[in-house]
């Protein structure tokens, strides 16, 4: 089963690094997200429900939408400041100062859409453990397409 719907949508601003030091220019996108789960067993007994599926999805892009996502573990990403209001860094040696509620520190090495199918995976996993419980359920695989026919997916196998 599977949800890949428009509304599933992040509208956000990011910067790739690259292993050199240099990286991308700040730039958006309008990144969209799905989700897939595997299952071993289709018997009406064991249906899962698309409804909470749907609400993690939504609850994700909600609080990500118009944010800059900055990735906290890239080897040239420094935080100088964050007092609540402001946050300042550097990235790639360069200083940046934006709002704090602009930005969207998330605990990954790149903002990619590797790095990011690997960090919705996980969060999709840990907020869906209740509904993906079953012994039926094999896996969830999150993709993160950054423009029409291009991104990157991420497999979690579950127990």
């Amino acid at each position: 089963m599977f949800v890949a719907r428009e509304q599933y949508k992040l509208s956000c601003a990011h910067m790739t690094v690259f292993p050199d030091g240099t990286k991308e220019r700040l730039h958006g996108h309008n990144y969209q997200v799905s989700v897939a789960i595997e299952v071993d067993d289709v018997s009406f007994a064991q249906m899962v429900p698309f409804a909470p599926i749907k609400a993690a999805l939504a609850e994700l892009c909600a609080a990500w939408k118009e944010r800059t996502l900055l990735a906290t573990q890239n080897p040239h990403y420094v935080l100088v400041s964050d007092d609540g209001h402001e946050l300042e860094f550097r990235l790639c040696n360069q200083r940046y100062v934006l709002p704090r509620t602009d930005v969207l520190l998330l605990p990954i090495d790149n903002i990619a859409v590797e790095p990011l199918a690997v960090h919705v995976a996980e969060l999709l996993v840990e907020r869906l453990r209740p509904v993906l419980s079953g012994a039926h359920v094999t896996g969830l695989e999150a993709t993160i397409s950054e423009s029409p026919g291009q991104g990157a997916s991420c497999l979690v196998d579950l127990p």
